[in-house]
């Protein structure tokens, strides 16, 4: 309903209803996140033709060129932090991504018109950073990737939308790839069924927020999903 894959919702509910500790839970969630992102892509096809996202590959590149390595990073980091961290870490982020939503949904996004060598420079500090943040919570990533190509390159939301899964699927498997070399990547072998039960039911309603689009208006669901966030946030802080 608001242009997000839900993931970063998903997070706290594995944590705290499935029981998943932190890092399970990360790996958990970005395995759905990848699926839910390819089934996106077809449908991100026919929104926006497939000529008008390759017009501008030098922004999926500018943006990959950091992102890919963040991803890298932020996999490593969250397979050797204690889960006490990390479970700090993504509460941390939890808040971050609700002020990301309000910041985004409830008010218009600007854009920064700066120089091309400073531009090129601002989207790769970008992409890394957003290359870390989705790839310690088990996300794609457009929750911040979209009002970051809206900002940094002047595009419109809804190409800015399909550019957002272009720079996502390949920094999701950077960070898929580094995730599978660590122990805790038995935990998808071991929950097959309910991974991809959840999924079904993540691209089902997935769905369904599209055919209610316009419907319920953003000015209410925008600030119940940023209290649900915040209150995810609490409760992952606090989790043991």
């Amino acid at each position: 309903m608001i242009g997000l894959g839900g993931a970063e919702f998903r997070l706290p509910l594995l944590i705290a209803v499935f029981g998943f500790v932190a890092l399970q839970a990360v790996i958990v969630n970005k395995a759905m996140s990848l699926i839910v992102v390819l089934t996106a892509l077809p449908a991100r096809l026919l929104a926006v033709p497939f000529s008008e996202v390759a017009s501008h590959w030098d922004v999926v590149v500018n943006l990959l060129a950091g992102s890919l390595v963040g991803a890298w990073a932020g996999a490593t980091w969250a397979t050797r932090m204690r889960s006490a961290t990390l479970y700090k870490v993504l509460a941390a982020l939890l808040v971050l991504i609700a002020a990301a939503l309000t910041a985004t949904h409830l008010g218009p996004v600007g854009t920064l018109e700066l120089p091309s060598a400073v531009q090129m420079v601002a989207g790769l500090v970008a992409g890394v950073l957003i290359g870390i943040v989705a790839a310690l919570m088990g996300v794609a990533g457009g929750e911040l990737l979209i009002p970051t190509i809206v900002l940094l390159y002047g595009l419109d939301i809804k190409l800015a939308g399909s550019l957002s899964l272009a720079v996502s699927l390949p920094t999701m498997l950077v960070a898929f790839a580094r995730y599978s070399q660590d122990a805790s990547f038995q935990v998808l072998r071991d929950n097959r069924g309910f991974v991809l039960t959840m999924t079904v039911g993540s691209v089902v309603g997935t769905v369904l927020g599209g055919l209610l689009l316009g419907i319920v208006p953003g000015s209410v669901i925008v600030p119940l999903l940023v209290t649900l966030l915040l209150v995810s946030a609490l409760k992952v802080w606090r989790h043991q």
